[in-house]
């Protein structure tokens, strides 16, 4: 049987404590192959942790974390896990200043022993593939905002993920630049069938989202289907995202 294209997340009775705060209380969650779904919640409520968890970039402090129903943390895969299958974005885009958009994506490929040759056209092809083929050879200083997220976006796909993780991927752009980074999330989710878990604050990301959850002081509600009457959203302006954001 061949793998689907996106991975299967698990997070079971999963918890998160920093001293004495629980920053995340017995949460569950389950995000089937292919899913887009959205967390929300106010600043502080846990949501960026519960990614963090799923991401292996944190251990539940109880609890635990499946992929594909295998476990992160267990014997090293936590590791092997943000290597091999999961791809970030963050709201800071975190492009190196002394890189072109093209090193910046090719910067991904360098631990995964991708030869000079073959790390430039796949670059070249991701940045084609969100729309900056001719910005390739610009430095992030030279790109907007939403050009900047867009790069972000490239590098996350380099190593093709099947699970695909953005926090707040809008938090540092402008309303119509933020609706165009949502349409390319989806766009790369329908094409390339991945799982995509955003976290965000911002109601419109949930809006597109097939499922939303809300996390409150730490604790997880998973009850909101939205119906395809919730995901119309009012088309984007003509103007062109190239200016810099404000």
């Amino acid at each position: 049987m061949s793998t689907p294209a996106g991975a299967d997340v698990r997070v079971e009775h999963a918890g998160r404590r920093y001293g004495r705060v629980d920053a995340l209380k017995d949460a569950n969650l389950h995000v089937k192959p292919g899913e887009l779904v959205a967390v929300t919640g106010r600043s502080g409520s846990g949501k960026s942790t519960l990614l963090n968890l799923i991401g292996g970039l944190e251990q539940p402090t109880t609890g635990r974390v499946l992929i594909d129903g295998s476990e992160l943390w267990r014997r090293g895969s936590a590791a092997r896990h943000r290597r091999d299958l999961v791809g970030f974005v963050f709201q800071q885009h975190h492009l190196l200043a002394n890189l072109t958009a093209q090193g910046n994506v090719e910067v991904a490929l360098l631990g995964a022993g991708v030869g000079h040759r073959e790390r430039r056209e796949r670059a070249l092809a991701l940045l084609d593939e969100v729309g900056l083929a001719e910005r390739a050879s610009h430095a992030p200083g030279e790109l907007s905002g939403g050009e900047r997220q867009r790069v972000a976006i490239a590098r996350a796909l380099a190593n093709e993920p099947r699970l695909l993780l953005a926090d707040e991927p809008t938090g540092a752009v402008d309303s119509v630049t933020a609706q165009r980074v949502l349409d390319l999330i989806g766009e790369v989710r329908d094409r390339r069938g991945m799982t995509v878990i955003v976290v965000s604050y911002d109601a419109q990301v949930g809006a597109r989202a097939d499922r939303m959850v809300t996390v409150t002081d730490g604790l997880l509600n998973d009850d909101t289907t939205l119906t395809p009457e919730s995901m119309i959203h009012k088309p984007l302006p003509a103007a062109s995202d190239t200016a810099p954001c404000r």
